[in-house]
């Protein structure tokens, strides 16, 4: 069943979506470039990105949303919602057109969790950055370059990655290193 969950001013959510089917959201680099692209323009004006992973099928964010006096709307739901929106079908219609391909890329529905704790939030970053090591795609979390942990080990590179809030439970880049290469239990993570 779909999450629900309204989107709420300044609050953080893990937002994530798969592809429809066995259907790939990214083929080739360029794919994962162009999404990001597309991030850029939608998600940055309405929110300051923690984390992201982009996989062959599926993605990941991590992110919160800015204020409403940076971003004013009445329906703050259904305009961060839109946002969203513009995103995936900006995306899926130059993925169908590329390939040649009809009909939707990804499940008709976001999938969103608010989150509300610090342990929870800690356990989500290394989830999110994980990912590619725990679905078998990488042995080493610095071979995928579909993420934004090259954004944190790389500090003095400018990013679109907000990068302060998440680096200050760490005292250094090297803590951040072990932290990442530890094993973090996910128990109560629930992603669907």
């Amino acid at each position: 069943m779909p999450n629900t969950e309204n989107f709420e001013y300044e609050y953080v959510y893990h937002i994530y979506s798969h592809a429809n089917g066995r259907d790939l959201i990214f083929r080739e680099e360029e794919n994962y470039k162009y999404f990001l692209d597309k991030l850029v323009k939608y998600i940055v004006p309405i929110a300051e990105i923690y984390a992201y992973c982009l996989m062959p099928n599926h993605f990941h964010l991590l992110v919160r949303f800015k204020s409403e006096d940076q971003i004013p709307n009445k329906d703050e739901h259904k305009y961060l919602m839109k946002q969203f929106s513009n995103l995936l079908n900006g995306y899926a219609k130059a993925y169908n057109k590329r390939y040649n391909r009809k009909g939707s890329l990804f499940l008709d529905y976001l999938k969103r969790k608010r989150v509300n704790d610090n342990t929870y939030l800690i356990k989500l970053f290394h989830y999110i950055h994980n990912n590619p090591v725990n679905h078998g795609f990488v042995e080493d979390i610095k071979d995928w370059k579909y993420s934004s942990y090259h954004s944190y080990i790389n500090l003095a590179k400018e990013s679109k990655i907000e990068r302060t809030e998440m680096m200050q439970y760490f005292d250094t880049v090297n803590d951040f290193i072990e932290y990442h290469q530890s094993n973090v239990e996910y128990d109560f993570l629930t992603i669907e």
